[in-house]
């Protein structure tokens, strides 16, 4: 769409009485209750729909939003800062990016990297750093994008160290959660020794500068437990596993659900090294249209499935236990590869917002219905009658004691349908006085017809409730219509 068109639409919406914020560089973002279309037929009288929340309205959530590829050029932060808030995550992960900031040997400048960092405090928002990548300017420094190999050179390894430190020294007070070098794995030079010791390396420079800071380690593109092992092995010899705070995995898989198998066991694994460490999963998404480079390429991906795709993987992580990445909010043109299509807001090739997707209203109606107000229950409380392989996770609203679930058809790779299959559900000791059926793709909230549900003592049988291959929710009328 034209720019003058997007000037239109925008005055027509202020015509409506819609909020707008005229700020924004890209397309406005859609607040009325219709925001995230779909052609999902429950079979059920819709009641109301979700209500977004933004960042400043949340007080702490399980979620961390990707705003990488800066330190590159890939994106333009300026382009889609305004989106931020409104969708509700309050963290946000961004690369350091030392050939940036360090083009002249010798000579830093962090104007690039302090206009986005100060802004986004500005926003209340807390900011995960991550310190990659090499410097090409040194003999030795490091290759400065993605799969480059580590500093190896004595004079790369020091002036890496210097970079750090000065890194650490500008930023203390203003960034707290640091994280090691993205997916070093991915370069097969990277033995697990290796990349402890440089973990090692980089971590112990920022602890001493900021004590206080908490360090992600590992950042493995790879959900491997033998590579997790190997590498906590390597830091367990130096008696170095209690530097991090957290462990970072990536591990994309075409199902969501298939990563969990290794989640666990990566948190076995760590639950022997450790009693504090906790694992983090650092960055996943999937793209909206069918890619041939990166994670997931060369399948039929779209926006519909895409949303599903995302939200299966962030309520997956939660009900997994595990703090989970949302990657990524904007598209981003990898330079001499191609346009990375993960992201919940559409970008052209240079670098402008042209327009929201479908995944960005449905990434803020999870936000705004799983806080930390929320707390799981771990005890097994549902049993899904359905055919198919689901999944299903009990949450306690930890100040008024009502529940939610959330469900799904796990059983595949999320696809273009939105036609539901009925299932009955049995759930125990669970407090649902006024239950409602959500659609998380598309925020609408359904009532469920009274015959549909019986009672009898601690149990409670939901008859022919709608499941799909994305996240619905039988919730507390109150928790999420407010």
């Amino acid at each position: 769409m034209k720019t003058s068109l997007w000037k239109l639409a925008r005055w027509a919406l202020i015509a409506t009485g819609a909020a707008v914020d005229l700020t924004l560089a890209g397309p406005p973002i859609n607040t009325s209750p219709d925001r995230a279309k779909t052609p999902l037929d429950p079979g059920l009288r819709q009641i109301g729909t979700l209500k977004p929340r933004s960042a400043t309205e949340i007080t702490g959530s399980n979620w961390t939003l990707g705003c990488e590829t800066l330190d590159r050029d890939f994106a333009d932060y300026q382009q889609y800062k305004e989106y931020i808030v409104p969708l509700g995550i309050k963290t946000i992960r961004l690369q350091g990016g030392w050939a940036k900031t360090e083009k002249m040997k010798g000579k830093y400048d962090f104007t690039w990297l302090d206009t986005i960092i100060d802004d986004a405090r500005g926003r209340g928002l807390n900011i995960l750093l991550e310190t990659d990548y090499g410097n090409p300017n040194y003999e030795g420094g490091g290759g400065w994008d993605l799969a480059g190999g580590f500093p190896t050179s004595p004079e790369g390894l020091a002036a890496w160290d210097r970079w750090v430190e000065a890194m650490a020294v500008r930023y203390k007070g203003k960034v707290r959660d640091w994280a090691m070098w993205n997916e070093p794995d991915i370069n097969k030079q990277h033995k697990p020794t290796d990349i402890a010791e440089f973990n090692i390396r980089t971590a112990e420079i920022i602890k001493r500068v900021i004590p206080e800071a908490r360090i992600a380690g590992l950042s493995l593109a790879s959900s491997s437990p033998k590579l997790f092992e190997d590498c906590l092995k390597a830091l367990a010899e130096k008696g170095k596993v209690d530097l991090f705070h957290w462990f970072i995995y990536h591990g994309y898989a075409f199902n969501p659900d298939t990563s969990y198998q290794n989640v666990e066991e990566l948190k076995a694994t760590l639950a022997r090294y450790s009693k504090t460490a906790k694992m983090r999963q650092g960055e996943n998404g999937a793209p909206s249209e069918k890619t041939t480079r990166f994670a997931l390429p060369n399948h039929p991906w779209t926006e519909f499935s895409q949303a599903k795709w995302d939200l299966r993987r962030m309520l997956g992580d939660l009900g997994h236990d595990v703090e989970s990445a949302v990657f990524t909010l904007c598209d981003f043109n990898h330079t001499g590869r191609e346009i990375n299509r993960k992201g919940l807001l559409w970008a052209t090739a240079d670098k402008k917002v042209e327009r929201i997707k479908l995944a960005y209203y449905s990434v803020q109606n999870a936000v705004a219905v799983f806080d930390s107000t929320l707390e799981r229950v771990k005890e097994p409380v549902v049993a899904v009658m359905y055919g198919k392989a689901t999944a299903s996770y009990a949450y306690r609203h930890q100040a008024t004691g009502q529940h939610l679930v959330a469900l799904w058809d796990q059983s595949g790779t999320p696809d273009d349908s939105f036609v539901t299959r009925p299932a009955q559900i049995v759930m125990k000791d669970l407090k649902l006085q006024e239950p409602v059926w959500v659609d998380l793709v598309s925020g609408r909230v359904y009532a469920i017809p009274t015959d549909r549900i019986t009672r009898a003592g601690a149990f409670t049988l939901f008859k022919d409730i709608p499941l799909y291959d994305a996240p619905v929710l039988i919730a507390e009328r109150a928790l999420v219509l407010k």
